[in-house]
């Protein structure tokens, strides 16, 4: 019994380097990934120092930080299609537009650390759509060509295969294959089609959620260069500029495209008669112009020097 006091102190020494354990916070899935349409649990557990009842919030971080559960209720978005149990929340019916990144938050006011706090990641998975597919109809043999195939809405993105008369085409590594085939763009390309490569052609897009889907097969005629028909062009073409040069010749040969010299006519002179272009008339005309002046108009002045008949 006399040693029970020299214990005491070393017990309470003991008591006091216990670490003390805060609030904490914890998920069992920090990522969740759901089809469309489906719940999605997110999982939050904690554990408290000495808090009996603390604060739980759920919050959306985005561009700004949305309340999801605030004073007991559910907020926006998420009232009236969510339920928490503990801390856990269940979101029902999740769309694309509920995807991303969540914070569970617990409040100890009465802990040593008051705050703790957990991140998950919502991924909402779409199934397939049918794709949009761009065949060409047709193209020319030695021609480049390229066959596209996309959808848009899938998550995660798809991959694509290309069928050809309902057979699948293998992506080839081969340094002379024929065309080259990329699963995850949609592209299929030709370098040089041949008459070989007609055909009917079509796209099936896939990914790890659901159904696959094909886009509607179209076909696809590779035709040979008519080269009588190209010969035949060039031949018209180099005809008609010979017919166009000879003509053009022709017409500057015979004076066509210079100007008109004028029309030479005949007028009455006191003496006689003169011919006289129209081009000397007017460059007289010009020249007496310049030098004229009208004459005195007394009639004293006016002398016949000459007779004319009209």
């Amino acid at each position: 019994m006399e040693k029970a006091p020299l214990f005491l102190p070393l017990v309470i020494l003991l008591m006091q380097c216990l670490p003390i354990v805060p609030v904490t916070v914890s998920t069992s899935t920090p990522k969740v990934e759901v089809r469309e349409n489906s719940d999605a649990v997110l999982s939050c557990g904690f554990r408290t120092e000495k808090e009996p009842n603390p604060r739980i919030e759920w919050k959306k971080k985005g561009t700004d930080v949305s309340f999801v559960y605030y004073e007991g209720q559910f907020r926006g978005a998420f009232a009236g299609r969510a339920r928490i149990k503990g801390a856990t929340v269940t979101l029902q019916r999740v769309t694309q537009k509920d995807a991303g990144e969540y914070r569970c938050e617990i409040t100890a006011p009465h802990d040593t650390i008051t705050l703790g706090e957990t991140n998950i990641t919502l991924t909402v998975l779409v199934p397939p759509h049918t794709p949009s597919c761009e065949i060409p109809s047709s193209a020319l043999t030695g021609s480049m060509v390229q066959l596209r195939c996309l959808d848009q809405q899938s998550i995660p993105p798809a991959t694509y295969s290309w069928y050809k008369d309902d057979k699948l085409l293998t992506p080839s590594r081969m340094a002379n294959a024929t065309y080259h085939l990329n699963p995850f763009t949609g592209i299929l390309e030709f370098k040089t089609v041949a008459r070989g490569d007609t055909g009917q052609y079509s796209c099936l897009a896939s990914n790890k959620v659901g159904q696959s889907k094909m886009c509607e097969a179209k076909h696809m005629k590779i035709e040979d260069v008519n080269m009588a028909g190209v010969v035949a062009a060039v031949a018209v073409i180099c005809l008609v500029i010979a017919i166009c040069g000879f003509g053009g010749y022709y017409a500057h040969r015979n004076g066509y495209f210079r100007r008109d010299k004028g029309r030479s006519f005949w007028i009455p002179q006191c003496h006689g008669v003169a011919h006289i272009s129209s081009q000397n008339l007017h460059r007289t005309e010009d020249k007496t112009n310049a030098n004229y002046s009208p004459p005195p108009q007394d009639p004293a002045d006016f002398k016949h020097t000459q007779s004319f008949m009209l």
